[in-house]
């Protein structure tokens, strides 16, 4: 239970971090010093490499991060409608809905529009 605490308070501050306006503007110029860097290193397969390599490892990581909050985000919200359900007027078969088939929430939403 630690390590799954630990990692989603890192994916947390990766995901902050890297949703902000500096994050992108060091990534477009650390690729401006990289495309400045070519002529140096005579447009080598080395020089190719470590940028295809980068972005890889990057994109790999991030995947899981994204992911982890995007997970993380949608069962707060889903705790969230499940408790307006429950103390509300609305019916309470709608409550644990996202738990159904792609089928057959399309289902009870055409459902629900006819009544």
């Amino acid at each position: 239970m630690q390590i799954s605490k630990t990692f989603s308070s890192w994916a947390d501050a990766v995901a902050q971090k890297s949703g902000k306006p500096e994050a992108f503007f060091v990534v477009f110029l650390l690729t401006i010093v990289w495309l400045m860097a070519g002529p140096i290193y005579g447009w080598s397969d080395a020089w190719q490499l470590v940028a295809n390599t980068v972005t890889n490892v990057v994109t790999f990581i991030m995947v899981f991060v994204i992911q982890n909050s995007q997970n993380r985000d949608s069962a707060a919200l889903q705790a969230k409608l499940d408790e307006l359900i429950r103390s509300g007027s609305a019916k309470n078969e709608l409550v644990g809905v996202e738990k159904l088939t792609k089928e057959e929430i399309e289902s009870i939403s055409r459902r629900k529009n006819s009544e």
